[in-house]
Parts: C-alpha cells; structure tokens; sequence
C-alpha cells in the first residue's frame, strides 16, 4: 500500500491495482497514518519516496513478460534506450515482424529504474477504434471516468506530474487516434515519455523516429538472426548441431533477419530439419528474385507464412484463417463457437489449436479464466487475407458477430467477483464485431443489438463515455422510435457524468426521433425533460440554455403531451422546476408567492406518482423539496429529499434511475445536515461515497459525508477520507463547484479544532479554489471558523465572524448553514456577554426548532447564561443521543468542576486538541 501510495495513485487506482474496495484503501491509508504518525497522504507518499530511495520500494514495470528469452539487438537496445532518456516520444519504425514489440519491451524494462512513477504498456491491437485510444490508456494506467470530463481528460491530469514511460504498442491502424491524443498528452505531461511502435511514423511534434532494421546477420553462425533461430530451434526439439551451421546460416540469410520468419521457420525444425526447410524456403523464394533485395528483406515475413500456412492440413489451414477474426487471447469455446463448422468440427478444434501453438503460429497465453490463444497481429492480418481469399470473412465474421452477442447476453444481468474479469475479456472483441457489423447493410439489426448490449454492459462497467457512445451508435442504428429509446438512456448517463449540457442536446434529439416515429407524446415529453435539465442542473452547463428557448421548448411540449399521463407528468416537472429555480434565483423576494411554487411541485409529484414512474416521481421531490427550503420549511425540504431514496428503492438500474439515485443521496445528505440528522448525513453520505459510479469522483462522492463528520467530531474518519477528496479534486483539475467548498472548509475545520494550525491553512486555501468566496464568507465558512474560535476561547472574534443577522446569510446561501449560524450567534453572544444575548437564544429557537443539535446548542447557551449546571449536563447527554460526541466533550468541559476532565479525555479520545475554557462574561 506504502509503495502505491508514493506511485500518487488516487484511492480508486489502488483498488483496482489491488482488487479491493475503495473503502479497504481508506481503512489501510488510515492505518498508515497512525502507524507512521504522519498528518496527511502527501506525507505518505513523501515517505514512500524515502523508501523508494533507499532501494526498498519501487514501482514495478506494468509490462507483459515475454514467454521466450530476447535474442541480440544489443546495439540498437543500447540506442534506444538512449533515445528514449534523451527525446519526449520515440518512435521505433519497421514492418511487420521484424520485432518491434520485443526490443520496446526488452527496452522499457532496462529504463524501468529512470521513471520513478512507474512503466505502462498498452496494446493497441484490439482497438478498432480510433477514437478508443484515450480510453485504452486509461484501462493500462487504471484512471476511471471522473464526472464532467471525458477519459482522455482524465488520463491527462492522471499523468499531469508523473515521471513515467508510457509504451504503445502497434499503432499504425489507429494512427489518427493515436496522434491527436500524443499531442495533447505530451503537451500536458512534460515529465512523461512515449515509446511507440508502429509501421510508420506518427507525424506528431516531438516525435523521433528509430528505424528498426532486420538482425544482423554479420557474423555467420555467432550472428544475432542464427542466435534467435538456434534458441527457437532448441526449444521445439534437439538443438541444431554445428554441421548445419552454414545451413542455419543461409536460411536466415534468406529470410532477410525477420525475427517473425525466423522464428516461424525455427519452429519446424524439429519436423523438417535442414533439408525440409532450405527444399520449402527455396521454393517459396523463387518469386521474389525479381525485386531489390531490401523489398525481398521486407516480404520474408509473408513468404514464410505463406510457406508455414502451406504446410499445414486443410483443416489447421481452415482454424488459422478463422479465429483471426479474434482481436483479443479467445478461449477453445470461443474459437469452436466461430471457427467449428465445415470442414471443422468444434471437437477437432482444442486439437488445432495446440498444433498452431507449436507452429508458433498462436501464443498460449495464461488468464484468470483459463488458456487463452492469441495470434500475433502480424499473423492475424494474413488470416483475414486468407479468408477474404477463400470467400469466407462474411461468414466468419458474422459468426464472430454471433459469438459476441451470445456473450453479451450471458453478462447481462450477471454478477459475481469475477463479473469484471469475464466482461474485459471480450470487450475489445464486442467492439471489434461492432465496428464490422455497424458498416454492413444486412447485419444493421445485430449491430444495433449490440451497441445496446455494448452500452448497458459499459454502464455496469463503470464506462460511462463508452455507454453514452453506445447508446447514441444503436439510435443512428435503430429506426425512429427504438432511437429515440436509446438517445433517452444516453441523455440519462451524459447526467451521470455531469455533461448535463450533453444530456439536453440528447432529450432533445430524442424529442426530433419520437416526432419522426409519429409518438407526440413521447416528443413532448423528451422536451420537457430537456427543460428540466436546463433548470435542474443548469449550474454544470458549459453554456446555459437561453431562457427563451427554453420557454419555447416547454410551450412546445404542453401542446404534444396530449393527455398521456407519463408526458403531462413531464410538463408538470419542467414548469415546477422552472418556478423553483425562478423563486430561489430570487432567495424569496415576497413577490413570489412560495405556497404557490410549493403546491406547484406537490402537483408534479401526484403527476409522476399516478404515472407509476419513480425517476421522475424522484425528479418531482426534489423540486418540492427545494420550493420547502425557500418557502422557510427545512424540515419539510429534508421530509421530501429523504422520500426520494425510498421511491427510487424500486426504479430499475437504469441509467436515468441511477442518476438520480446519486443525486438524491447527495441531497438526502445535505438536508439532513441541515436539520441536525447527522447520523443519518452520515449513512446516505456514505452510500454515496461507497457508489461505483463515482470510484472516480472521490470529491464528488465524499463531500457530505466530510461535513457529516466535521459536526461530529470523527477526526479518524475525516483524515481518510479526505485524502480521497483532495487527491480526486486534483485530478479533476481542481474543479470549482458550490458543493466542494463546504467539504474542504469542513476539513479545514477539523484540523483546525486538532490544533494543527498549518494543515488548516492548506485546506483553506483549497476552500478559494474549490467553492465561491461568497458561500464560504458568509455560510458554512462562518459556522466552522466560529467553531474553531469556540474551541480556541477567542469567543469576540467568533462574535464578529457571525455578526451578519441570519436573514443576510439564509438569502445567498444555502438554507442548510442556517440552523448552525443562529445556534453559534447565541452561544457567542453569551460567552461574550452581548447585551442582546438573550434575546438571540430566543430567536435561535423559533428557526432552529426542531433541530436535536442545534437545539442541544441553544439549550447550552442558555444554561450558561443562566448558570444552570444540571441543564448543561442535560445538553451533554442530548449532544450523545444525537451522535455529536465533540459538542458532547465541548458542554462537560463548560461544565467545569469534575465534569471537566471527562471533557478533556473525550476530546483526547476523538484527537482533538485541548478546549481554552472561557466562562461567560457577566
């Protein structure tokens, strides 16, 4: 964990390099905290790099290991490695076969020890894709989606300050991928290199192009191409003996120094020996001796396969051609399911393909499901020839299409630890069907089938720009009424990812299919939802909406929702959350009338409910519960934000039901907050912290869940957890949201009731980055510094820090910070001795009713003000019942006498720093 920690991977990084939860990682960094006394994560990984130094530690290559020993190449290793230390990407050019891959891998492990944050590789040859490649990377590095920003974002921050190596592997079929992502990523990276293969060259800025020539065959029998054919040989039979040397040598001559050929022939040593293969390569060069000899060098690779296909029975000839349609390692069940018909059996084909195996012509690869074949992709391009040769790639493809579908359907819905395991392993091949079929008139059908299956499998995934890009592909490829279906569900997870400016283009265009399908309604009711989204999450638009196309596209919907129950309950949620959002844009101007909103949003509600739609009943509360808040009714908010968890507890796992299920936990937490349910804050704030889809997102995902803590006291949990915030908040490029800031300033807090002065400066400082300085000036930033100047016995500063009456912060912030204010405006007037302090215990009670620590608060000042021991020992226990053990530790120790010291031990037991007493002032 210690060295993951000094590579800076984020939490969710661990967990999936480790195979654990993200909560397992914050249980372990929490441990090292303790264990090593060290105050935060940045520590952590300053002491990983101490031990990193000290030879103890470091980051092992992320590179595939070779199953055969790397044979000569010593000049061009040595250059190559040179080059890759010198210039910011490499790359290392050269036809197929001439061993491309196998000196980038020898290479990147010898330099492994220059890149202190480590060495990925990542194949290319299963992306079909250009678009893919981002995404590629991020699967080999392990960044996830984070909210609001697309993969390729995301791999750049991840990589933002890494001193690492990156490989890519066999880039030339998605070059125009591959270029326009090298650019943007070396530009972000400067501490970054690339080391690519390809057949040619990328074309990028900062590119250096490494030609890799043939092995040399200087030397006679010690040269590197007769070593490589001399170890191959000896692998499949008895070792060649020196009477064949000058055999061994012409072949290899003849072969050009392809290492591919080389090897290819190498393994028929033991079958034909030196006669056979000099009798087949003689034959099978007589064409070429009317070219150059470089073009000869360069065609050696398909001479051989020519000659090694050749040599094998029709039925072995039949497989080859047939599972080159795989991208990715298949499985025999897998290749019997595509390959196993005429003339081929699926029985006979476990049997080939052993016998390929030891041709060389496939690599057995070792997985966590089982053997695995895979052709090299030098070999897989020649099957696909073969087989547009003989007639057959339609039908082997269309079979291959087949095979992926049956696997995406037994993935649907299934579960299981190794769920993640199955579904990466056929991903690259769904895709590669999909890419095929989507481009064929006749398989139109299948291809839609798929970007579905692709999409919602993706969406389990936690893919989430791949589900969108899925669900839009089976809409282009669908009729009218099945697209406006599936750009429906890619409108619901452009939400999940924040992209809510996505998420209204799609309603809308879903609007446009239903309209071509001839559903009215259903038109209607996409606008409306586009309308919803403009007001309800109008804050994540990269460009707002402008009202009156809004307004007009409401207009629109009411005229063709008709009296179509689920399309009129749409309407009623557009126009509650146009008001809601109208009223709160005002912060209750008495001009509106918020009985009116309120009533307005309760309709909506009975709309969506008679509908039997929980999403949009869930949609409907919110809104309800935002005209509560501003109509001056917390309880009420906090009442309806709370009903939505339960509502949604039967909508499917769809991705519209889990989009809000997200964002009614993050509501449910918030306005629990608000009316002092902190343990129940806590419950939905980890639930939303523990959701997969933001594994990614941990400032997202933790933010209430840090407040929750804050006003508890739970200074354990918050050190963990907020280094998952503050390392996801950094990759994300240090976003700016009004939900982030009351996270950081909640940390801020805690350290600052620690005493540790230093570490509340840094998490103010992120305070002005990550939230507007008018929230923090005047709402939760109030409530928690005055917290710390209670604690810190400087009860004047506190004073002023709330010296604004409540209705100046209630109307420009959140309502949720209220409560707190006016609790710690009446403790600060009476420990102050403010003439008006009774009078502000008075007014604290009318707002704050209701609220079990609030209102414990409240009963606290007074019975200070009044002198009242046992009252105070009554708020003790009140403060307990409502699991805020610091307010607890807080009244004993102002309870002084013997109650003082189970104060002190309390606040010792929670790592907090010792309370400056300061008795009222009379």
């Amino acid at each position: 964990m210690l060295a993951l920690l000094g590579e800076h991977l984020s939490n969710a990084e661990i967990s999936a390099r480790l195979v654990i939860s993200v909560r397992t990682v914050e249980s372990h960094v929490s441990s090292l905290l303790r264990k090593l006394q060290l105050p935060d994560r940045r520590a952590l990984a300053r002491h990983a790099a101490e031990f990193s130094r000290a030879g103890r530690s470091r980051p092992a290559p992320a590179l595939p290991a070779p199953l055969t020993a790397f044979i000569g190449r010593v000049r061009e290793r040595g250059e190559l490695a040179d080059a890759v230390k010198a210039h910011r990407q490499v790359t290392v050019v050269g036809p197929g076969g001439v061993g491309k891959t196998r000196l980038a891998l020898a290479v990147a492990a010898d330099v492994a020890g220059d890149f202190a944050d480590g060495v990925w590789f990542v194949d290319l040859v299963p992306v079909t894709e250009p678009a893919r490649v981002g995404a590629a990377v991020a699967a080999a590095v392990g960044v996830g989606e984070q909210p609001g920003r697309d993969i390729d974002d995301a791999v750049l921050a991840a990589l933002a300050d890494r001193r690492a190596l990156l490989v890519l592997d066999n880039c030339e079929h998605v070059r125009d991928g591959v270029a326009p992502f090298l650019e943007r990523l070396l530009a972000a990276c400067p501490r970054l290199r690339v080391l690519v293969t390809s057949r040619a060259r990328l074309m990028v800025p900062f590119e250096r192009a490494f030609p890799l020539p043939p092995l040399s065959r200087d030397g006679g029998d010690e040269s590197e191409a007769v070593a490589l054919f001399m170890d191959r040989a000896t692998a499949v039979g008895s070792p060649p003996g020196p009477a064949v040397g000058e055999g061994v040598v012409a072949i290899c001559e003849r072969l050009g120094g392809m290492a591919l050929a080389i090897e290819l022939a190498a393994a028929r040593w033991a079958t034909l020996g030196l006669d056979g293969l000099m009798t087949g390569l003689a034959d099978q060069l007589r064409i070429l001796t009317g070219g150059p000899r470089a073009d000869d060098r360069h065609r050696s690779v398909r001479t051989v396969l020519d000659w090694s296909h050749d040599l094998l029975e029709p039925q072995d000839q039949a497989l080859l051609r047939r599972v080159s349609v795989f991208v990715a390692p298949f499985t025999p069940d897998a290749a019997a399911d595509v390959a196993g018909f005429a003339p081929l059996d699926p029985a006979a084909v476990v049997d080939g393909l052993g016998r390929l195996a030891e041709q060389s012509l496939l690599a057995v690869t070792p997985s966590e499901t089982g053997t695995r074949y895979q052709a090299l992709e030098t070999v897989r391009q020649y099957g696909t020839e073969r087989l547009t040769a003989v007639g057959e790639l339609t039908d082997v493809r269309s079979r291959h299409l087949g095979w992926c579908l049956a696997s995406a359907a037994a993935l649907m819905g299934a579960g299981g630890a190794d769920w993640r395991v199955r579904f990466d392993a056929v991903a690259e091949d769904m895709r590669a069907a999909l890419t095929w079929a989507a481009d064929q008139p006749e398989q139109r059908a299948d291809a839609h089938r798929l970007a579905l299956s692709m999409a919602e499998l993706a969406f389990a995934r936690n893919l989430l720009g791949e589900a969108q890009q899925r669900f839009e592909q089976a809409a282009r490829l669908a009729d009218a009424a099945a697209g406006a279906e599936a750009l429906r569900h890619a409108a619901a997870v452009a939400g999940c990812r924040s992209l809510d400016g996505d998420s209204y283009r799609l309603h809308r265009a879903a609007a446009e299919a239903a309209r071509r399908a001839g559903d009215l309604a259903g038109a209607g009711r996409d606008l409306a939802a586009a309308a919803t989204v403009a007001y309800r999450f109008s804050s994540s638009f990269a460009r707002t909406p402008r009202v009156d196309e809004v307004t007009a596209m409401l207009a629109e919907a009411r005229e063709l929702c008709g009296d179509d129950p689920a399309a009129e309950a749409a309407v009623a949620l557009a126009e509650a959350a146009v008001e809601a959002d109208a009223f709160g844009a005002v912060q209750g101007d008495p001009d509106n009338t918020a009985q009116e909103t309120v009533a307005r949003a309760e309709h909506a509600v009975g709309l969506a409910r008679r509908a039997g739609d929980p999403v949009a009943e869930s949609a409907a509360l919110d809104a309800l519960s935002g005209a509560q808040s501003w109509a001056g009714d917390p309880f009420a908010a906090a009442a309806a934000a709370r009903r939505r968890i339960d509502i949604l507890a039967s909508a499917p796992s769809t991705p519209a039901g889990t989009h809000e299920l997200m964002d009614a936990l993050a509501m449910a937490a918030g306005t629990a907050v608000g009316v002092g349910e902190l343990q129940q804050a806590r419950r939905w704030g980890r639930r939303l912290a523990d959701h997969p889809l933001l594994a990614e997102a941990g400032h997202h995902a933790t933010s209430w869940l840090l407040v929750a803590d804050a006003f508890t006291g739970d200074v354990d949990e918050m050190r963990t957890v907020s280094m998952r915030f503050l390392d996801a908040w950094e990759q994300s490029g240090r976003l700016r949201s009004r939900s982030l800031g009351p996270a950081a300033a909640s940390v801020a807090m805690l350290h600052g009731l620690r005493g540790d002065h230093d570490a509340r400066a840094d998490w103010l400082a992120i305070v002005d980055e990550a939230g507007p300085a008018a929230d923090h000036r005047l709402g939760y930033g109030a409530v928690f510094d005055t917290m710390v100047l209670l604690h810190h016995g400087d009860a004047k500063a506190a004073l002023e820090r709330v010296a604004p009456e409540p209705d100046q912060v209630w109307k420009w912030v959140c309502w949720i910070w209220l409560h707190w204010y006016v609790a710690l405006r009446a403790e600060a007037a009476v420990l102050t001795g403010h003439p008006d302090a009774r009078g502000r215990i008075d007014a604290a009670r009318a707002v704050l009713a209701g609220n079990p620590v609030a209102s414990a608060q409240v009963d606290r000042a007074e019975a200070l003000l009044d002198g009242d021991l046992p009252r105070l020992l009554a708020a003790a226990k009140e403060f307990d019942a409502a699991g805020c053990r610091y307010q607890s530790a807080r009244t004993l120790l102002l309870a002084g006498g013997e109650h003082a010291a189970a104060g002190a031990a309390a606040l010792a037991d929670l790592g907090l720093a010792p309370m400056a007493v300061r008795q009222p002032r009379p």
